[in-house]
Parts: structure tokens; C-alpha cells; sequence
């Protein structure tokens, strides 16, 4: 299971490969950017806390349209790489390296020419990256497997109860990354007090109403309530969307009135304080601060007071 999903990317990468050699054949014609600006677009991603296994939410792309000409007949496109765009990144980088009116190199699919891209390489140090990043992985898996077995053993040395070692050994282990989460979120937090903050407008406030992922005991899942608050704001002259209004996520309920006093916060059209990443503007928040992690700070307390209770009492 751990593994599956650096399966799934290893598979990606592979074919994103082989669509790249099968690029590098393809015939070139000079073109012209027509349209350079940031576009906002909707993208499915997979949320296992849903029935559906996903949701939508909008993101920020580089919308490059350019004109080139194949056998006297005029095309546009607007793909940049032959790589997989899911949006929020390098939107700024690439406006600025596509202005309108730019003469460019248009790489086009003599089988279907309205197929073409400007970039047809991948990330250089892509498999690289993915070797040592697999090695990491799977040396992280089987060590943390074998050093829990271990600790297991030496554990169980020191109990009344031998037989409770790796659930002592367990309640531990989820008491620690619990604590890494809490950290993180308060590394972030602090990082984000200190971004930048432009001025923002408020498009969208509201409730989402969506059927949550059934348990094993309910054929069906609850009804589930969710704030969604869209924000847009400018850095660098160009323009942004955003859905991120905490860092602690998006507010969850299956009480529409918990949520709904957290879109009350944020009504449409009001002007808004935004802290953007500079490193990435896509990213941005209004709330930069950690709300909610005295939630985990709880949670590594239970599992650690578990932990101990079990060791001496048994």
C-alpha cells in the first residue's frame, strides 16, 4: 500500500517519457504568442473523503495561446509542455517568458496537427530525481518496518505484559508523526506571517454539500458540509485565484452551521487582506495561522498518555 502510490508516479513518469521521444520527431513551424495572461480553470482532484473519490477546485495556469501554420492552413494552441500541467506553478515564469507577440518554435504532430507544444523536453534531472527519491522510499519503508519489529523486541523486554509491546510500540509511532504534522503546520503558519500581503477581493462565499465516503458499517456515507471561499488578488501584475483562505485546510462538518459561520467571515465582494507565497503566488492564504492544530497537539498527547498507561499497567 505504501508503496503503490511511488508505483503510480514511476508509471506516469515512464510514459511522459515516451511521449517526449515520440515529440522529438516531430516537425517545427515558426508561430506567434497571441495571448499571454493567467487563466483560471477547474481541475478534478481525488479526495477519498468523498463518495465520488474526488472534488474540484480552481487553479491558476499560464494561458499561452499562439498561431502557426501547417501546409497554408492557420492553428492555435495553447499547450506549453509536453509535460502534465495541474496548474499553480511557474504561472508568473512562464507569462513572462511567452509575452504576446513573441515569435516562438511551435512543435506540432504531423499526424494531427492542431496537436503541438513549445517545450518538448522533460524536467532535465527528472529520473534523477525519481531514482533518489525511490531509494528514500523504499529504504524509509523496510527500515521503519524493520526498526519497529526491533523496537518491538526490545519493547516487550521491559513490559509486564509482553504480548502489548507493539501496541505500546504503535500508539507511540502515531503519537510521533502526529507531532511531525503539528510542526509542520506551525512551521507553516510562521513562514506564512511573513509573505507578503496585497489587497484581495472575494468572489465566491458559500457552503458545498457533498456525500462523504461510506463506512464499513453504512452503505452510504453522510451528508457532509464544506466552507468554500474564493478569493482574487494581483502580485507582480498578475492576476490569481485561490480557495485557500486557512492553512489549516478547507472547514469540514456534518453541521452546515459550523461551517456556515466560517463563510459568514467572508462575505462576496468584500475587500480582504491576502499573504502570498512569493516563492509560488499561487499560493496564499487570509488566515496565516494554525487554528486548529490544538487538535493534533491532543491526539499526540492521547496516543502518548495510551502508550504509557498500557506499559505500566497493562
Amino acid at each position: 500500500m505504501l508503496l503503490a502510490p511511488l508505483g503510480l508516479i514511476l508509471v506516469a513518469a515512464a510514459y511522459k517519457t515516451l511521449q517526449v521521444r515520440a515529440a522529438r520527431e516531430w516537425p517545427s513551424a515558426p508561430g506567434k504568442v497571441v495571448i499571454s495572461s493567467s487563466e483560471v480553470r477547474e481541475v478534478r482532484v481525488i479526495d477519498r473523503d468523498r463518495e465520488d473519490n474526488y472534488r474540484t477546485e480552481h487553479r491558476n495556469f499560464a494561458n499561452i495561446v499562439y498561431e502557426y501554420s501547417v501546409a497554408g492552413k492557420k492553428l492555435r494552441n495553447n499547450r506549453v509542455s509536453i509535460g502534465e500541467d495541474r496548474g499553480n506553478f511557474l504561472v508568473a515564469e512562464t507569462i513572462a517568458k511567452y509575452p504576446a507577440g513573441a515569435i516562438v518554435m511551435v512543435y506540432y504532430n504531423p499526424l494531427h496537427p492542431h496537436e503541438a507544444v513549445l517545450e518538448r523536453d522533460l524536467p532535465k534531472g527528472l529520473w534523477g530525481c525519481l531514482g533518489i527519491g525511490t531509494a528514500i522510499i523504499v529504504a524509509v519503508v523496510f527500515g521503519s518496518a524493520i526498526g519497529l519489529h526491533r523496537l518491538g523486541e526490545f519493547v516487550s523486554t521491559r513490559l509486564a505484559d509482553p504480548k502489548l509491546s507493539a501496541l505500546v510500540v504503535a500508539l507511540g509511532a502515531f503519537g510521533f508523526v502526529t507531532a511531525l504534522f503539528a510542526l509542520a503546520l506551525h512551521r507553516q503558519a510562521s513562514l506564512a506571517r511573513q509573505w507578503p500581503v496585497v489587497s484581495g477581493t472575494i468572489r465566491t462565499s458559500g457552503l458545498e454539500r457533498f456525500v462523504g465516503t461510506p463506512s464499513e458499517r453504512l452503505e452510504r456515507g453522510q451528508i457532509m458540509f464544506q466552507a468554500k471561499v474564493t478569493f482574487a488578488y494581483r502580485y507582480n501584475g498578475v492576476a490569481y485565484v485561490s480557495e485557500a483562505a486557512s492553512l489549516g485546510g478547507k472547514v469540514t462538518s456534518t453541521s452546515s452551521g459550523l461551517v456556515q459561520r466560517f463563510a459568514r467571515k467572508y462575505p462576496d465582494g468584500a475587500t480582504v487582506k491576502v499573504y502570498v507565497n512569493p516563492a509560488n503566488p499561487s499560493e496564499a492564504t487570509l488566515e496565516p495561522r494554525a487554528g486548529f492544530v490544538w487538535l493534533l497537539w491532543l491526539l499526540v498527547a492521547a496516543f502518548w498518555a495510551g502508550a504509557f498507561y498500557i506499559a505500566t499497567h497493562g
